[in-house]
């Protein structure tokens, strides 16, 4: 019972990091149609460019309160400044050619920003210092860490924001608007070019503190740690809907718990063949699954009804 609770509570704080990422890829695709495969690589950079902040500035001796909003603040600034750079530069001029170009568009990108970061930071994994709080606490049997209950309330918190700001805001009007039909949210008054802008940014946002949430919770950030996490979150979002928020969310906290309680039980189930490093098998196992059995996800149905 105390393997179920703790890998329970292992997957609930990889299904927050999944949902804060897959959030990024449901929304670009709800209004555009588009899977930005580059997202995971905007997660890496907010990863890469907050440890950068960090590792000199404490260094320095500033405290490390101040250095963390810091990195935070740097990496999120950076990774909205990228998402924007990506949807004006690589995407825009391809929203009226054949489905096939962006896609290909998105591959591209990754592979640019991979090796962009790898010539920057590095093939090396770098560390993420130890200056976040290592307290623990027993709850039912599960040892559960500051940082573990940080990264979950966070998340929660941000999806909170996140659907206050879609379902309540105007520019959440002009999204949703945008994604029912770009041409008559255009014939409304909603400038469409804005809009979708205003999206990739929000979601690079995401990216980038889901990318420092990744690193510090595993201790490490390398040049290639946004390719599995992106298509985790892929599968994260086509578990739960793409297209949907609400779908995103579950999807993201569904795949994290079914990930950990894999890694958890597969030695079991399979007379110690496999070990808990085929966890990431669970992943692409769920894609295929829904892809199958449900491919408008678990909450799509409901999009394509008010649609």
């Amino acid at each position: 019972m105390d393997i179920f609770v703790q890998q329970l509570v292992n997957g609930l704080v990889l299904g927050s990091i999944y949902a804060l990422v897959a959030l990024g890829y449901t929304m670009v695709y709800g209004i555009l149609e588009l899977i930005n495969f580059a997202h995971g690589e905007v997660t890496m950079i907010g990863a890469m460019v907050a440890l950068a902040v960090i590792v000199p500035l404490l260094g320095a001796g500033l405290p490390v309160a101040l250095v963390l909003l810091l990195a935070i603040l740097a990496a999120v600034a950076a990774c909205m400044a990228l998402g924007y750079t990506i949807e004006r530069i690589a995407y825009r001029p391809l929203r009226r050619a054949p489905r096939l170009a962006p896609l290909i568009t998105a591959i591209g990108v990754s592979i640019v920003l991979q090796n962009a970061a790898m010539l920057i930071w590095g093939r090396g994994y770098i560390s993420f210092p130890p200056i976040l709080p290592e307290g623990a606490h027993q709850i039912l049997g599960a040892v559960v860490t500051d940082l573990q209950m940080v990264i979950v309330g966070l998340s929660v918190l941000i999806m909170i924001g996140l659907t206050f700001l879609v379902e309540r805001t105007r520019l959440g009007r002009a999204m949703r608007a945008t994604a029912q039909s770009r041409e008559v949210a255009e014939l409304m008054g909603v400038n469409v070019n804005t809009v979708i802008s205003a999206t990739f940014i929000i979601g690079s946002a995401l990216a980038a503190i889901a990318g420092i949430m990744v690193s510090a919770y595993y201790g490490l950030a390398h040049y290639y740690m946004g390719f599995m996490l992106g298509l985790k979150a892929f599968s994260a979002a086509v578990l739960g809907g793409i297209g949907n928020l609400a779908g995103a969310m579950l999807g993201g906290l569904l795949l994290g718990v079914i990930e950990a309680l894999g890694a958890g039980y597969i030695g079991d189930l399979t007379g110690g063949f496999l070990g808990s490093n085929y966890q990431d098998v669970f992943a692409f196992m769920v894609l295929i699954m829904v892809l199958v059995f449900r491919p408008s996800g678990l909450l799509g149905e409901r999009v394509a009804q008010r649609a």
